[in-house]
């Protein structure tokens, strides 16, 4: 059996920083959960209201009407919330510790780490066999960082109690292993119908099952992992620096195969791994010049103009210069529903 190999220590920030294409200011603060869009649709009275409400409530309630359209019949909300499925019973079953799994709290559902550990010869060598059973388990792509607090939540927030509490990933965990799971083209292209949310609710769905497998799988060779999806840190920067894309005008990672349509996950582990590198194949050149997005978008969300400083407002990341999408206008848009018929 090999020794242990120590983790890789963190490159220079700024040089780090550079090659991510990312520009950080003085102005730089982290970011809280409360403040995503959808955790102040829980509490803000500017964004919650009886629409946002009933929208959620679709998503788990057997429809009492539904539109006369395709995309919009009660056989393709009830594909939706199938598709959702897997998702939603890690998320809801942890309720009564005020845990929304997942969304708002990282994954506890796993085995304790094996008591023996299984060394590897090499930070590479590790990297090579966590990648291939990552694929193996379902992932489109997989790439490994280091743990950066800059994009780690300053706080989480519950989505019941409105509680705010530490992330609950400890510091230890430094090597951060980036899940891209694909959503089905042809349902996204339904977008905004039920369907399309189908392909979101899959993507959930088979994102959740890769993140707990291979969680297990470093936990069974005797090391501590978390298994982290929309909760605990901002995945889009962890991305980039995992060489997994880059980010673009309409504010998503851009992968090379898959371009927007993804999901992120992430694992957060003690296993010292080898570090990918920040990748460019002409996403920001691209989209300096191209305008499809901000033509397309129907509430002019996206921004038509250089990479700047965040618009006012909560729920924008302060300090960094980006494309950044006006997050209201967004959900405004695809949160409300249609009022009953009568």
């Amino acid at each position: 059996m090999a020794e242990p190999v120590p983790a890789p220590t963190p490159a220079d920030p700024a040089a780090s920083d550079r090659a991510a294409g990312f520009e950080i200011t003085p102005a730089f603060e982290r970011f809280a959960q409360r403040n995503d869009i959808y955790r102040r649709s829980f509490w803000d009275p500017a964004i919650r209201s009886p629409k946002t409400e009933r929208f959620y409530r679709t998503y788990r309630e057997p429809l009492a009407e539904w539109r006369r359209a395709d995309g919009f019949t009660q056989r393709d909300y009830a594909l939706r919330n199938a598709a959702w499925h897997v998702s939603d019973l890690f998320t809801e079953a942890r309720r009564d510790q005020d845990r929304r799994e997942g969304f708002s709290d990282p994954y506890t559902q796993q085995l304790p780490p094996a008591a023996e550990r299984q060394a590897f010869d090499s930070p590479q060598a590790a990297a090579l066999e966590i990648k291939r059973i990552a694929l193996a388990f379902g992932a489109g792509d997989v790439g490994i960082t280091a743990r950066d607090e800059r994009w780690v939540y300053s706080a989480k927030m519950s989505d019941m109690s409105g509680i705010e509490r530490p992330v609950d990933i400890p510091a230890s965990l430094s090597q951060v292993i980036v899940i891209v799971m694909p959503m089905d083209l042809p349902l996204l292209r339904t977008v905004p119908s039920a369907l399309s949310g189908a392909a979101t609710g899959l993507g959930y769905s088979h994102d959740t099952m890769t993140l707990l497998a291979l969680t297990q799988y470093l936990r069974n060779l005797g090391y501590q992992a978390i298994a982290s999806a929309n909760d605990s840190a901002l995945a889009v920067p962890l991305a980039i620096k995992a060489g997994l894309g880059e980010y673009g005008r309409l504010g998503l990672l851009i992968t090379r195969r898959f371009g927007p349509r993804v999901r992120l996950g992430k694992i957060f582990t003690d296993l010292p791994l080898a570090h990918d590198t920040p990748i460019r194949f002409g996403v920001k050149a691209f989209c300096e010049g191209c305008q499809a997005c901000v033509a397309g978008c129907p509430v002019k969300a996206i921004p038509a103009g250089p990479p700047g400083p965040p618009p006012a407002g909560p729920s924008y990341l302060r300090g960094v210069i980006k494309w950044t999408v006006d997050a209201e206008k967004c959900f405004g848009y695809w949160a409300p529903v249609r009022p009953p018929r009568g």
